[in-house]
């Protein structure tokens, strides 16, 4: 399956809006210098979240961003969330900020190695080793790249870095960017407003999906073994795949499927609220919980391994049953985590067929399928027939 657009069949996320007027929220602008944003980007209190788009501007639009700091023309201000005190995650910005702190740092990022300079940024708490980012392998210098001004009119700035600015090194260096600092006031602990603000304010071409925002708003330790699990070879030969979906569609089946073996018994419309709540609570997992679930994943994938090609895609529109993996594996995987083992229940390939035509199973992948009883239904189902 080449067209990663279309792997999945349409998750029954689209049955949750926030009414915005029922929340109290804060917007506060502040006007931060350039010298400052990149300080707190260093620090950590400003934080690109987990598995947001990669960088993906070129040197050119980059470089229009630092002349028009330069020159003080007006910049798109930047939406930051007030995860906490003295914590803050970008909503709408990505892109600028680190324009910024990959000129100060005099250093632009090839191409090729950004997912994985997207990495090294995360595990670095925000910052990339100073080894790595004078690597020529990751990194070419940071020289603006600007076009002429008119027919043999250069532009001043064209070849100059951070530190060869001269005088207008603290002009930039001064120079404010708008930030507004959006916090929830109420509810108390209900983080859905702010998931809908994600979804609005992002500008980066393309709206952001569910698990998009998840990725950013929850990124933990839990978020990282999903990634992981998200790449191992038994997952990506189920899904049918090397190439992980360009929207996260195949970590959030992960999710859906760990949601659902450890809290199916509290389940409740809608998914997208479920899931939201299930990522913000994994964040308090101690790192034992993520290693276990892990371990039990990677023992459902042994135990899968027989399975015929293409046992999880439909036939008829060539996309991955979603019902029929988070079933199945929580079918397979609920009598050892009671347990707290990793004893997982065998099936065999006659039995996940017998699921995927059985009446009720269908009628309840089918319609109204985020409702309690017919998640309920689907799991009640695959326990039975694949026991």
């Amino acid at each position: 399956m080449s067209d990663t657009e279309n792997w999945f069949d349409e998750a029954d996320e689209g049955d949750f809006e926030v009414q915005i007027d029922e929340y109290e929220i804060s917007a506060s602008p502040n006007d931060f210098n350039v010298t400052t944003i990149v300080n707190f980007i260093k620090s950590g209190a400003v934080k690109i979240p987990g598995f947001q788009r990669h960088f993906v501007w070129d040197i050119k639009r980059s470089s229009k961003l630092i002349e028009s700091l330069i020159l003080g023309l007006p910049v798109p201000q930047v939406f930051l969330y007030e995860e906490s005190k003295n914590s803050f995650l970008v909503i709408d910005g990505q892109q600028r900020l680190m324009s910024i702190y990959y000129f100060m740092q005099q250093r632009f990022p090839r191409v090729e190695k950004r997912a994985e300079l997207r990495r090294i940024f995360d595990e670095s708490g925000g910052a990339i080793p100073d080894a790595v980012l004078h690597d020529d392998e990751y990194f070419v210098p940071f020289k603006l790249k600007l076009p002429e001004r008119l027919p043999g009119q250069p532009n001043k700035f064209n070849g100059l870095n951070y530190s060869t600015l001269g005088e207008y090194r603290v002009t930039f260096d001064l120079r404010t960017v708008r930030n507004i600092i959006v916090k929830q006031i109420s509810p108390d602990g209900d983080d859905s407003a702010v998931f809908e603000i994600f979804n609005r304010l992002n500008s980066g071409g393309v709206n952001l999906t569910p698990q998009e925002i998840r990725a950013s708003m929850y990124h933990s330790k839990f978020y990282d073994m999903l990634q992981r699990a998200n790449m191992k070879p038994g997952w990506r030969s189920i899904v049918g795949t090397d190439v992980p979906d360009l929207h996260m569609k195949d970590v959030e089946v992960l999710l859906r499927s760990f949601a659902l073996l450890v809290n199916a018994e509290n389940y409740a419309p809608s998914m997208t609220k479920f899931l939201n709540l299930f990522s913000k609570k994994s964040k308090q997992n101690e790192q034992s919980q993520n290693y276990y679930l892990e371990r039990l994943f990677d023992e459902f994938l042994n135990i899968t391994a027989h399975l015929p090609a293409r046992s999880y895609i439909n036939e008829r529109n060539n996309r991955f049953n979603i019902a029929l993996f988070e079933s199945s594996f929580y079918a397979a995987c609920r009598g050892a985590f009671d347990r707290r083992g990793v004893d997982v229940k065998r099936f065999t390939p006659q039995q996940l067929a017998q699921l995927r035509t059985d009446k009720e199973f269908v009628g309840a992948a089918v319609q109204g399928t985020s409702k309690s009883d017919s998640v309920a239904t689907r799991l009640r189902r695959a326990s039975l027939l694949l026991g």
